[in-house]
């Protein structure tokens, strides 16, 4: 019988408060500075608010190369809609995952004056031959991911990847899209162990949005990460474990590194400083239109 051995936490990691799209209030908690470290993810931004001065005016008309977007909304609706001609309802509990590819603009905006606005927006960078693929977007609506609930008391719900033989909604093939993401919710409904496999050498963090919730490492080791924390894990070991009480919620995140150079310019994510120019030139020259 194979051995499995703990990931340990590596690192916690305070999100930075900033405003983004049309004054839209939220934290960014993967940064750029983070981006080799936690390839092949590029940016985590979590917005929460009850405010509406603090995301009424919504995420305008803006373009992006290169990347995919995962968005998933807590609380709320958002409205999407692109230069393809694509429409769409983002709403509680839904995931939106955009693939922008050779280019696409787009805008995200609030379709409520009132309550809880709450979600994750999640940047999945792509391979070097996918980065000029056809843009693509879908909706999976609430419904439509799978859950599952744990003898211990833990919903997990799952949005890509696999937990404990449940695919995930959003599975692509590895040979297209070779960073394999794993996108899971954790609930805890109560005072319980969680435990999730995670292939060795793939990169992978946890995000805790509610509650606290303590990494049970190799070698006895078992560190807390608190509400708005990220915590780093380790590359190696197969197995994460963690421990948390009742109310808590935790996002994990993993998947295959790229290996490839990453060059950003704002919403455009190449290779090279080349790619990053003839994007900014394409776009100008509004060849993101379709």
């Amino acid at each position: 019988m194979a051995m499995t051995t703990h990931r340990n936490l590596e690192k916690i990691i305070t999100g930075q408060a900033t405003r983004d799209g049309a004054g839209v209030k939220l934290t960014r908690v993967l940064t750029q500075d983070l981006q080799q470290r936690l390839d092949p993810f590029l940016m985590l931004d979590h917005f929460a608010s009850d405010d509406p001065n603090d995301y009424g005016g919504g995420f305008p008309d803006h373009p992006h190369r290169g990347f995919e977007t995962v968005t998933y909304m807590v609380a709320g609706r958002m409205r999407h809609q692109d230069s393809a001609g694509h429409e769409g309802l983002l709403q509680n509990g839904g995931v939106q995952w955009m693939t922008a590819g050779k280019g696409v603009i787009h805008s995200e905006m609030p379709e409520q004056e009132s309550g809880v606005m709450e979600g994750f927006q999640l940047w999945l960078n792509l391979p070097s031959h996918q980065k000029m693929c056809a843009p693509w977007y879908r909706d999976i609506q609430s419904h439509e991911i799978p859950q599952v609930s744990t003898p211990e008391g833990v919903l997990v719900r799952v949005i890509s990847g696999e937990h404990h033989g449940t695919t995930g909604a959003m599975n692509r093939p590895a040979d297209l899209y070779p960073t394999q993401p794993l996108y899971l919710d954790i609930h805890f409904l109560q005072s319980a162990p969680f435990e999730q496999f995670l292939p060795p050498g793939h990169r992978a963090f946890i995000y805790v949005y509610r509650g606290q919730a303590d990494v049970l490492g190799a070698r006895n080791q078992r560190h807390t990460v608190g509400a708005q924390r990220m915590g780093i894990l380790s590359n190696d070991g197969d197995v994460l474990v963690l421990q948390a009480t009742a109310g808590t919620r935790v996002l994990l995140i993993a998947g295959q590194p790229l290996m490839e150079p990453i060059a950003q310019h704002g919403p455009f994510v190449m290779n090279t400083r080349d790619e990053l120019i003839q994007a900014v030139q394409d776009f100008q020259r509004g060849q993101f239109t379709a």
